[in-house]
């Protein structure tokens, strides 16, 4: 049933629509940084992103939203809960009242340290030196207690950073999770590392030409449904999505000569962010609602794309003898199931982007406990690198040779942003949840993947997902669409079947 749009949900929707816009003008600025920009443009950038964000946040927290939202919520009381009309008031109304506790200052001021903390972190990760980062991340560190302070929390900072990325999730329940991991995935890895031999990639790095595994990884993703008529690729020190509108929802990658799963797998993840964002309802566009239900259900469509289908056999199936015709020498003598195993082969390594799906989750584990440890005082800056090394012996048993391969990898400190680093377990888990739903509902799944028939899929995720935005919070989504809250069963049992099956383990110690 339609529900009448009222003059004062139209003006909310007016103003909703410059905070969008003032936003998005952002991520374009941020896009283009990562991209094109020269190195001189870092103090202009930042002040110009302080000054958009700020001018965002004024304007949505603003007296009269808060005094629209008072009267939408009675005139919308008895609307059904997942319209367009009754979300959009439910939304916002929780990002005003997170907005009215943070001071326009503070944005601005994280805008800022945000933008400086990037070109600091290139040059460190460039020189593998961490002291040359170490200012910018003190000052991070800072911000994200103070906003976790005002944000308020009941028992650690971190929960309420968590419950702004991840709303309904705290520190205790995530913590829960990782245990539960820890247990199924520590001893999987023992009996895969003494099966170690069972799996082959040195076809991985026998030397692709990066212009040919450029071509090849668009031309992939747009068989898999991303729309290039809404969208592009370019060149980035890390691959990132950025949905900029419904029209334009770009992806960035990075291409090694030496090592080929980089640049394709890279793509195909942040093509699955993209197509979440290519797919949402265009009535919730330039509202709060167009963007994913959390970092953590963004992240479980990149995964399901890289992972759950372009690791799978069938997709391989598919996509092998064209990827042959354009690599032969690379790929001469190796066979389909021999190349299938390959880009599957489970080891510990050092950087996350290219971990195997066994180890992967392992590599948050240790990004959750640091980042809980700085924001609570625990760990000191300069301890930072040695802190990483320790963890990182201790759970994927590896001596981190330097920091860009151990505390430097990654973008996202540079940023203020802490408590989005477990969307990407969480992304893990929802996305096998997701396909034991897509396999009861698709029962020839498996066969659609090997004739490079996508559709189906997509429009799945379409319905069941993408459309939706940020309507319901992530439990939400999931009870609709699979009929359970949050759940890691799925995914280990997942993992156990198919590296079980990968490496020869026996069934007992397979799970």
């Amino acid at each position: 049933m339609a529900v009448k749009t009222s003059e004062k949900l139209h003006q909310l929707r007016e103003v909703l629509a410059e905070v969008s816009d003032l936003s998005r003008a952002a991520l374009l600025l941020e896009w283009d940084q990562e991209t094109y920009m020269p190195p001189g443009g870092v103090q202009g950038r930042a002040e110009q992103l302080s000054t958009l964000l700020k001018l965002a946040h004024v304007r949505l927290t603003s007296d009269e939203v808060g005094h629209l939202l008072d009267d939408l919520e009675e005139e919308y009381a008895d609307a059904p809960f997942d319209s367009d009309e009754a979300s959009i008031v439910r939304v916002t109304r929780r990002d005003y009242d997170q907005g009215r506790k943070l001071p326009a200052e503070l944005i601005a001021e994280a805008a800022h340290a945000s933008s400086m903390g990037r070109p600091a972190w290139e040059k460190a990760r460039h020189e593998a030196d961490f002291s040359i980062f170490a200012a910018a991340l003190e000052k991070n560190v800072e911000l994200n207690r103070r906003i976790a302070d005002a944000l308020g929390y009941k028992e650690r900072p971190y929960d309420a950073l968590l419950d702004r990325s991840e709303p309904g999730m705290t520190t205790g329940e995530l913590a829960a999770i990782f245990d539960e991991l820890k247990q199924a995935i520590v001893p999987l890895v023992a009996d895969i590392a003494r099966h170690a031999g069972a799996v082959d990639d040195a076809m991985l790095y026998r030397g692709y030409d990066p212009d040919l595994q450029l071509s090849y990884a668009l031309d992939v993703v747009k068989r898999l449904g991303y729309d290039l008529e809404r969208g592009r690729q370019d060149l980035s020190t890390h691959p990132f999505s950025t949905g900029i509108s419904p029209g334009d929802a770009r992806i960035t990658t990075r291409v090694s000569r030496d090592f080929f799963n980089e640049c394709l797998f890279g793509s195909i993840h942040e093509a699955g962010h993209s197509m979440y964002n290519q797919g949402m309802g265009a009535g919730i566009d330039r509202t709060p609602l167009w963007d994913g239900a959390s970092p953590g259900i963004h992240e479980s469509q990149s995964r399901f794309w890289e992972n759950l289908v372009g690791r799978s056999r069938p997709f391989w199936r598919h996509f092998y003898p064209s990827l042959q015709s354009v690599f032969p020498d690379s790929l001469r003598g190796v066979d389909e199931e021999a190349f299938y195993r390959a880009v599957n082969k489970s080891q510990p390594s050092f950087i996350r982007v290219e971990a195997d799906e066994v180890t992967y989750n392992m590599h948050i584990l240790l990004r959750f406990e640091l980042e809980n440890e700085l924001l609570e005082g625990k760990l000191a800056i300069k301890d930072v690198p040695e802190a990483w090394n320790a963890r990182f012996k201790s759970y994927l048993g590896l001596d981190v040779p330097n920091d860009r391969e151990g505390a430097l990898q990654d973008i996202h400190w540079s940023f203020v942003g802490f408590g989005i680093f477990p969307g990407y377990t969480i992304g893990n888990l929802v996305s096998a949840q997701l396909m034991e739903k897509v396999r009861a509902d698709i029962p020839d799944l498996d066969a659609q993947i090997e004739q490079g028939q996508f559709a189906t899929l997509l429009g799945w995720l379409r319905k069941n997902v993408h459309v939706h935005g940020r309507k319901f919070t992530p439990n939400e989504l999931l009870e609709r669409a699979t009929g359970k809250p949050l759940t890691a069963k799925p995914w280990i049992a997942y993992v156990r079947k198919k590296f079980g099956a990968l490496y020869g383990l026996s069934d007992r110690a397979a799970g």
